[in-house]
């Protein structure tokens, strides 16, 4: 394995801190000046210690207007151009439940993160339902009121939903933030953990329709604040283990508020408007790892695995995947104004933190991130991975190239992604192919954590509306798909957690978004593309997680050959749809599927036809599903 060398990486950490300091960042060329951020408030700025408060930015910059002397986080609508996502959130039917955090003034950090969605199918009928988290309120965490419930809707096949919550006993009724999608006992079902601000759950799929919470018995409550956890096999055993990130250390007997002792006597602000404290200041929560028994309990291992985060870092969204292509899954975590984590696998229970050396941990200004969200994809086709992580408003959004062997550049602006970031605050993020060109687009949503963002003209907004980037020239540039008025990319939401799949099995990929303090939103594919795709269901062997987590394919047609991971967790504290999606432009077969099971096996498949779903076993091929009318046959190169 090859990494950065310690000292290099830390000299230019110092070298560039200093320029910073030193010269001013010119990013808007017609419209920004560069301002001294405030000591403690909302963005403390690149030198920001850990004892100063609010979020880590690039700076202060003049607020960017569109036309209408809109903020352009609000705004730049056009009349014309591609329409690529219709908002059918009333017409599919959930409009009929909102997220509720705290309130409205958000006082407090805690009010203000929001909470993730996640994708899964449920109770095996071959469509995606959803699930999506709730906050709650203090008047419930002191029993004076009910609590707020979380959702979940069940897919009626005919482009509406109904939710099932209660009769399924997944409301949660507690503080929640991220949700995790993981078949942790190997019984075929999809099972659910959410973290909460208090005790997680874990959700064990009865496969009738209904849960369990079995969090007191598996081991797995934790106690504090927890955010967007990911199921993994760590260790190989066949096993789903679970990772939890912990955000801030919270104590309801010692709030943050400004001035007060809990925050040092600080002011904390933004810009000079007084608003809530952190989370620099604040004493964060570690990470945990459990490790599965096989026997419905888990054992917190993170501490002897190396991955607790001693630091205490601002923890948010994670998922297990292999990036250095040695057959074990690596661990991932982005972190809140603090510096990102990658573990590498070491395939012996632990893991080596290569948070600095590889390129991960800080940008490419050398400086750590208000991370939020974080999206993993082979957008270049060249079979790495690459990652793409959300940031603070008053700062750009991270592209990391995969250089190979688990080193990563960040290539931000030479791809054309940083400038029209900037005046974002955003969250949930994925690389996915939203016209089935055979290129994986990236798009992220948006939505500020301050509501006095609408009483100032900072250039951004409470509400903001979601960004697009189309891939061009196989993957040497990105451009931002335009905005048009009366579709889904025209929406002006307080969005955070977002999940990513084909809700409607048409081959399009659709977007969940869990809005704080909002109804849902579900934005529809509806790109006027002709193009042909396949979809990947995958089953894990004896030896391999049931749901295949973990696994690895490469689907070749045309010559042209792409990567497709699938992964729990990700995005904004969310979990995305398992089945692998891959679009192929106007070739109409596939010539070659090749499948690395997490258990090692590798497979070599051809595919019948395209434009539909294939379920495959691991061992078995093609398997009989509810994607196929008849029995159809796979023919299946020899396993490795």
């Amino acid at each position: 394995m090859r990494f950065l060398p310690v000292f290099s990486r830390r000299s230019l950490f110092v070298c560039l801190i200093a320029c910073f300091c030193a010269t001013s960042v010119k990013i808007y060329s017609q419209t920004q000046q560069p301002a001294q951020p405030p000591l403690y408030g909302g963005n403390a700025g690149t030198a920001a210690g850990p004892q100063e408060g609010g979020s880590a930015t690039a700076g202060v910059f003049a607020p960017v207007l569109d036309s209408e002397n809109r903020p352009i986080t609000a705004g730049g609508f056009v009349k014309e151009g591609p329409v690529v996502f219709q908002d059918v959130s009333e017409k599919a039917g959930l409009t009929a439940w909102k997220h509720t955090m705290g309130t409205p003034q958000k006082r407090y950090i805690l009010e203000t993160i929001g909470s993730g969605v996640a994708l899964l199918d449920y109770d095996h009928d071959g469509w995606l339902d959803i699930y999506i988290v709730s906050g709650s309120t203090y008047e419930a965490l002191d029993s004076k009121a009910d609590p707020p419930h979380a959702a979940l809707f069940h897919n009626n096949h005919d482009g509406t939903f109904t939710n099932v919550a209660d009769k399924a006993g997944v409301t949660n009724d507690r503080w929640g933030f991220g949700v995790a999608v993981g078949d942790y006992d190997n019984d075929g079902w999809p099972d659910l953990y959410v973290a909460n601000y208090g005790k997680n759950r874990l959700f064990h799929n009865n496969h009738d329709g209904t849960f369990t919470d079995v969090a007191e018995t598996a081991g797995v409550t934790l106690g504090n604040w927890s955010t967007g956890p990911s199921f993994g096999d760590y260790d190989g055993d066949g096993k789903l283990d679970i990772f939890v990130p912990g955000y801030i250390h919270w104590d309801m007997n010692n709030l943050p508020d400004s001035g007060s002792k809990a925050v040092g006597y600080a002011n904390c602000s933004f810009r000079g408007t007084r608003t809530m404290c952190g989370p620099r200041g604040l004493l964060g929560e570690t990470d945990h790892l459990f490790h599965n028994n096989g026997d419905g309990t888990f054992t917190d291992v993170s501490v002897k695995a190396g991955v607790n985060d001693k630091s205490r870092y601002y923890g948010f969204s994670s998922t297990f995947v292999d990036l250095n292509d040695d057959g074990k899954v690596d661990l991932l975590v982005t972190d809140d104004s603090s510096p990102n984590y990658m573990y590498m696998n070491k395939g012996d229970g632990t893991f080596q933190d290569a948070s600095f050396f590889s390129g991960f941990a800080l940008n490419q200004d050398a400086r750590e991130t208000a991370a939020m969200g974080l999206a993993v994809g082979d957008y270049a086709n060249n079979g790495r991975l690459d990652l793409y992580t959300t940031t603070f408003s008053d700062d750009y959004k991270a592209l990391f190239r995969n250089d190979g062997d688990a080193n990563f550049t960040d290539i931000t602006p030479q791809m054309g992604i940083a400038e029209p970031t900037y005046p974002f605050l955003s969250w949930g993020t994925q690389f996915f192919d939203y016209d089935n060109d055979s290129w994986k687009d990236l798009m992220f949503v948006s939505g500020h954590v301050y509501p006095q963002a609408d009483e100032h003209n900072w250039g951004t907004s409470w509400s903001e509306r979601p960004v697009l980037f189309h891939n061009l020239n196989h993957g040497k540039k990105f451009e931002v798909i335009p905005p048009v008025l009366g579709t889904g990319l025209a929406d002006v939401l307080p969005a955070r957690g977002a999940a990513f799949g084909d809700l409607f099995n048409d081959g399009k990929i659709d977007v969940v978004i869990n809005c704080i303090d909002h109804t849902p939103v579900l934005m529809k594919n509806v790109n006027d593309d002709h193009n042909h795709w396949v979809g990947l269901s995958l089953i894990g062997g004896p030896k391999s997680p049931r749901d295949a987590v973990g696994s690895t394919v490469y689907v070749t047609a045309g010559g042209l050959r792409q990567r497709g991971d699938v992964m729990s967790g990700g995005s904004f504290e969310s979990s995305n749809d398992f089945r692998l999606h891959f679009g192929l432009g106007q070739i109409a077969a596939v010539d070659k599927v090749e499948i690395r099971w997490p258990d090692g096996t590798k497979e070599t498949y051809t595919l019948p036809g395209v434009d539909r779903f294939f379920q495959i076993e691991e061992g078995k091929g093609l398997t009989p599903s509810v994607y196929d009318g008849a029995t159809a046959q796979l023919s299946r190169g020899q396993a490795k």
